[in-house]
């Protein structure tokens, strides 16, 4: 009886992939399977390597990826994240109104009303307020940052610094309740009431100290 041959579960259920050694440009692109997909400025001028799956294109530099994409299968187009330029702003800060990364940016309702009433109260430099606002989607997500900013809007303190103490505010964990339920053995147990006179003489006699004094 002849053997049965087994398939390749392994190769099934792997991803096809192309790798492919690139450069990027000036415009920090890099051209892969015939459309350009942008990555941080800081990787400009740079030999990268451009990972193609069947709907991702991941560019690696310094052995990790520094940017993602979704695949385009059709040819020609130009894919940025708005992200990757970021830096680029604080150089020319009129790029965020004429910049190409920047045309199709869709974000929150905040951002827009934060942008104009920081330009409308100091002109250029709340425009670079607000960029280095942009720039803490550098390390937030976009979400928690448009909470922060509506937070910052109502209570009428609109820098970069109060919107980052406001990040922080929320991601800490309020804290928890103490319960009793599952721990048969504690609930028992008595806890007394503070005597709140001790605490009085103590004041007292302190008074008396310091006029002694």
């Amino acid at each position: 009886m002849a053997k049965r041959r087994r398939g390749n579960s392994c190769g099934s259920s792997r991803t096809a992939r192309r790798i492919k050694n690139a450069k990027s440009n000036s415009l920090s692109l890099v051209r892969f399977d015939r459309n350009d997909y942008s990555l941080p400025t800081e990787y400009a001028h740079r030999d990268v390597i451009a990972v193609g799956s069947l709907d991702r294109v991941r560019i690696v530099a310094d052995s990790r990826v520094v940017a993602e994409h979704l695949r385009d299968w059709e040819s020609e187009s130009v894919h940025y994240d708005p992200l990757h330029y970021l830096a680029l702003l604080e150089r020319k800060p009129n790029s965020l109104d004429f910049g190409k990364p920047f045309e199709a940016w869709d974000l929150p309702q905040g951002f827009g009303a934060l942008q104009r009433r920081l330009e409308s109260e100091s002109g250029s430099e709340g425009r670079r307020e607000f960029i280095k606002v942009l720039r803490l989607l550098e390390s937030h997500p976009l979400g928690e940052l448009s909470r922060a900013i509506d937070r910052a809007i109502d209570i009428g303190a609109l820098t970069v610094d109060v919107i980052r103490i406001l990040l922080q505010e929320g991601r800490e964990s309020p804290a928890k309740l103490f319960r009793l339920d599952g721990r048969p053995h504690l609930q028992d147990h008595h806890i007394p009431e503070p005597h709140l006179f001790k605490y009085t003489q103590l004041l007292t006699c302190e008074n008396d100290y310091h006029e002694e004094a």
